[in-house]
């Protein structure tokens, strides 16, 4: 008995413990082994985790709390608010999978925040690359400061866009963006832009962001170091493209929502022009469209840019201005929507808003728009008769000097695509374009009579004497007449006729742009801080003279010809060389031996794109200067011109060139960087009476020299 009792003990026993083994566990017990370069988490409680990322909501947001009460006007923002390698957006982004919080510079309108799409190695490049960047090492790659603190918490709070550079670097640019571009930077008010930069980027005062973008993607052109450069021209910098996609994100949000939009206008207007001078034309033409559709709600074109009219209808429209500056900054956004519309129709497209339907007076003066002078508006708009040919002192600078220039080529493009649109026939050489209605009206004031009205201190080119300084608007203003002269005449052009008026007028007109383009190249000035208008008028120059090549190849007049050749090159040079930093020269100095094609066929010259071409990027007069004055100390030689034997004198003659100079050309000795004598490019044909003698010049020789762009591409 006592053996059958233990065995049945024995026997329970056995069976308690087998229970026990199929039961589960209260939680699995797993191991793992060990995977190179993975650190193994420590065994933490899930409740005390949960714990402590309460603990760390709540501080977040009772920090959050306090900053809401931080006096943002007072003060700027600690630079260590922002590291220049910490970038929120791509850590939110990869730990949550959405963007992150609504910008404080959205003004609260709902504007998300776009998400970088470059990876953080890129960002971190894009936050210290620039010309003084303090963060290279000796490697010339950037070097990452380490923050203090939590530079992620400091970020959040500080409200600075995390897409943008760091403030420092932001200065930066924009201190380029306002030295440098000739375009964009005519909409901003400058001082109080600056004084803006100062505060909080919480405050809704703060630039937005669209425009702080825009900025570090214009002023790029003369500061970015990450440009490649292709063969074809094509130049890439991948800090601009990357600041274009982000202020083309808000561009695109605020034409679904209608928020923010007159900030975003004027970063439109700011990426419109960059556009312009990478020569993206599609873009470009898209662009204008948009500024001139989004303006017109805006009613940005009544005079006082408001309207009472309509203010109840639906539609994003504007209040009232609410002082002087915001009155003209919104006249100057409206009329450089305008003047870039203008601009990109000169090859005879139809503009996006009629003159008719323009009622805001033109801008102030930009001393006065700068230093708040609270003058009264311009009494000059588009319907005042004698707009182009009286400028009042009071509002009259080189900017609306330039403004009107524009306009007015404007008027030659309406003429030209009204008159193509309701005629049965194309223009001829043979018609006289002065029986026309309307043509000779035109033709008088783009001719002579809107340069003959420039106030006397308006009337140089805007180089200083020493040639240290340049007023590239009113450089502009004064050759935009001539490229316009020579598109109103240039469908009538004919050099067999030795009394065809309109042969004057190109021919004079080009010899205008040749001489300005002549004083610009003895100075040591960078040509490429021109506006980029410029590359056109260069262009229309080189159409005619490739026109007048012909003739001389055609009437076997190899000497001119030779002289000729010289001159293209000059123009085709002055292309390439803008298109060192804007590609807009390099793109159509394409175009143009797209034209030249014939002619080189034709020519018996051996090597006709090598004559006359540049042998030095910098002013002869400095290179070759005996005793540093700048002043070429040899006897200078006249250049041969052509002579007049096949042209008699026209009984019309074309304005002289109104005001490029103190003094007569012929006086003048300028020097420039040609390998041959090519200055006869003021020259032409001395048959038509332009009131203009070529310059006696003196220049280097180099028959070695080959030009890397003289091989000509085969089409």
């Amino acid at each position: 008995m006592l053996r059958g009792h233990t065995v049945v003990h024995a026997s329970n026993n056995g069976m308690q413990s087998l229970v026990s083994l199929l039961q589960h566990p209260t939680e699995p017990q797993c191991s793992y082994d060990p995977v190179e370069g993975l650190p193994i988490a420590p065994d933490v409680d899930p409740a005390d985790k949960i714990r402590m990322l309460e603990e760390q909501i709540s501080l977040l947001k009772s920090q959050l709390n306090e900053s809401k009460n931080f006096n943002s006007r007072s003060t700027s923002p600690p630079r260590h608010f922002v590291p220049n390698h910490a970038r929120v957006g791509s850590i939110l982004s990869n730990s949550s999978g959405k963007s992150p919080a609504n910008s404080p510079n959205d003004g609260g309108n709902g504007i998300i925040l776009p998400q970088a799409s470059l990876d953080m190695t890129n960002n971190q490049r894009y936050a210290v690359d620039s010309p003084e960047s303090q963060f290279r090492g000796s490697t010339g790659s950037p070097e990452l400061r380490q923050p203090g603190g939590n530079g992620l918490m400091d970020m959040l709070l500080s409200g600075w866009d995390p897409d943008l550079p760091d403030h420092d670097t932001l200065d930066h640019y924009i201190d380029v963006f306002f030295r440098c571009d000739p375009c964009g930077s005519r909409v901003l008010h400058r001082p109080s832009f600056l004084a803006s930069m100062r505060l909080h980027p919480k405050d809704p005062n703060f630039p937005h962001s669209a425009v702080l973008h825009a900025i570090c993607a214009s002023a790029s052109r003369w500061s970015s170091h990450d440009i490649v450069t292709s063969p074809d021209g094509t130049r890439r910098d991948r800090f601009a493209e990357f600041h274009v996609s982000k202020t083309r994100s808000y561009i695109d949000k605020t034409m679904a929502t209608g928020q923010d939009i007159f900030p975003v206008m004027q970063a439109c207007i700011l990426l419109s022009w960059y556009f312009y001078q990478e020569g993206r034309w599609v873009e470009v033409w898209i662009f204008a469209g948009f500024q001139t559709r989004v303006a017109v709600p805006l009613r940005l074109n009544y005079p006082g840019t408001f309207s009472s009219h309509g203010a109840n209808s639906p539609g994003a429209y504007l209040a009232p201005p609410r002082d002087f500056k915001e009155l003209e900054c919104r006249r100057r956004t409206w009329w450089m929507t305008i003047m870039f519309d203008r601009i990109v129709s000169v090859g005879g497209w139809l503009h996006g808003v009629d003159e008719r339907d323009i009622g805001t007076e033109l801008p102030l003066r930009c001393y006065d728009f700068e230093n708040d002078t609270n003058i009264p508006s311009n009494p000059q708009d588009l319907s005042t008769k004698d707009l182009f040919t009286r400028h009042p002192p009071a509002y009259t600078d080189s900017f609306l000097l330039f403004l009107k220039s524009v306009m007015l080529f404007g008027r030659v493009t309406d003429y030209s695509t009204r008159s193509n649109l309701r005629s049965n026939s194309v223009p001829t050489k043979h018609q006289n374009p002065f029986h026309l209605p309307g043509f000779e009206e035109l033709d008088a004031v783009v001719s002579s009579g809107f340069l003959e009205s420039f106030p006397p201190n308006w009337r140089h080119l805007g180089v200083t004497d020493d040639g240290g300084a340049m007023d590239t608007d009113l450089y502009m203003a004064h050759i935009v007449p001539h490229a316009a002269t020579i598109t109103l005449h240039n469908p009538f052009l004919n050099f067999n006729d030795s009394q065809n008026v309109s042969t004057a007028r190109c021919v004079n007109a080009t010899r205008s742009i040749l001489a300005a383009y002549y004083r610009l190249s003895e100075t040591s000035l960078d040509i490429t801080r021109l506006h980029p208008f410029v590359t056109i008028c260069w262009y229309l120059a080189a159409v005619v003279q490739i026109q007048l090549c012909k003739y001389f190849i055609e009437i076997g007049d190899t000497s001119r010809e030779s002289t000729v050749w010289g001159e293209i090159n000059v123009l085709r040079f002055a292309m390439l060389n803008y298109g060192t930093k804007s590609p807009v020269g390099t793109r159509q100095e394409k175009l143009l031996q797209g034209l030249m094609t014939e002619i080189v066929r034709m020519t018996s010259q051996m090597q006709p794109l090598e004559v006359g071409v540049p042998l030095y990027p910098f002013s002869h007069a400095t290179l070759f200067s005996k005793d540093g004055s700048g002043v070429v100390q040899q006897d200078p030689i006249d250049t041969p011109l052509p002579d007049g034997r096949r042209f008699e004198e026209l009984p019309t003659s074309p304005t002289s060139l109104g005001g490029l100079a103190s003094t007569p050309l012929s006086s003048q000795s300028i020097p420039s960087p040609m390998v041959q004598q090519t200055h006869a490019a003021v020259g032409g044909v001395s048959g038509w009476n332009t009131h203009i003698s070529p310059p006696n010049v003196r220049l280097p020789h180099n028959p070695l020299y080959s030009h890397p762009h003289s091989s000509y591409p085969p089409h």
